[in-house]
């Protein structure tokens, strides 16, 4: 049980780490844009948006802390220029993902705190 908590908390921190280097990766070539919502879905939420030079991009991974949009909705992102399919809604940051993560790790140990306790009084 003890492997199975620390696992998914190491999880949960990788996630809030890997936030953290996309928005230090997209504010070190930060470009910024009004996109289109296309569409959005459980995994997901699609934008469609142009880029200082004209080009137009849709990200085939979304677009990063989509909480709150809704399909034909106009929305201010920010980008990496070196890289456009990197792209966030405008002024979210990685501390968008702390909460969720912070509640998932403390529902994960107040199942598995328990669990242990019980099995480790059986042995």
């Amino acid at each position: 049980m003890l492997v199975l908590g620390a696992l998914l908390s190491v999880l949960g921190v990788s996630i809030v780490l890997a936030c953290a280097i996309n928005d230090r990766t997209i504010e070190e070539a930060r470009g910024n844009a009004v996109a289109e919502v296309v569409d959005t879905s459980l995994t997901r939420t699609v934008v469609r948006f142009s880029t200082d030079d004209g080009r137009i991009f849709i990200p085939p991974a979304g677009v990063l802390y989509p909480e709150g949009l809704q399909t034909g909705q106009q929305v201010r992102v920010e980008y990496d220029q070196r890289n456009p399919d990197l792209v966030r809604v405008a002024e979210r940051t990685a501390a968008v993902s702390l909460l969720p993560v912070a509640t998932s790790l403390l529902g994960v140990w107040v199942v598995l705190g328990p669990v242990y306790w019980v099995l480790r009084r059986r042995s």
